[in-house]
């Protein structure tokens, strides 16, 4: 099942002596182990990718994830998010595998973009949601800013559709046994 999740490449699977999967796409190697009695959910491992398109890599992990789970899941253990603007200046989205792992892939701007109140939030909102886990600060910000937007602001779209990718998250993970 984890092979046909995976963008088609090169990946190597084993079960013994020990476990272990290694995935390799275009420039980018990803080696991960096993270990007794690990609770994903615990995971603190992370790690960054800069690419330098991610809606190319988004979409080619979101289809392998539609193919095996049947939709993009957004909560839970596995889930991604969407590329969005992150804390300084990248744009980009996570991975969070089977095993709890945090995969970030992000592309650097090449220059500063101009900023607006609204997409400070977006960023802050995004950094405590995707960054933290903490999805219920992240639209506790994206509520007080829609509050105070105007409507005509270029992120106010943005920002609606994340706020409610949060409140499906959030309760879509408090209907989890």
């Amino acid at each position: 099942m984890l092979s046909s999740s995976l963008p088609d490449d090169t990946w190597i699977w084993q079960t013994r002596p020990n476990p272990y999967v290694a995935v390799r796409r275009e420039g980018i190697n990803l080696h991960f182990f096993g270990m007794d009695d690990y609770d994903p959910a615990q995971s603190y491992s992370t790690c960054v990718i800069v690419v330098v398109d991610t809606g190319g890599l988004f979409e080619a992990f979101a289809a392998g994830m539609r193919s095996v789970r049947g939709k993009l899941l957004i909560s839970g253990i596995p889930r991604m998010t969407r590329p969005r603007l992150r804390n300084d200046r990248y744009t980009g989205f996570t991975v969070v595998d089977p095993g709890g792992n945090w995969i970030r892939i992000t592309r650097a701007t090449a220059e500063p973009e101009a900023r607006t109140t609204l997409a400070a939030a977006l960023e802050n909102a995004a950094r405590q949601a995707d960054s933290h886990g903490d999805e219920r600060q992240g639209l506790k910000i994206l509520e007080g800013a829609l509050t105070r937007a105007s409507g005509d602001e270029p992120e106010y779209q943005a920002v609606r559709e994340y706020r409610d990718e949060l409140v499906e998250r959030i309760t879509g993970t408090e209907s989890r046994p």
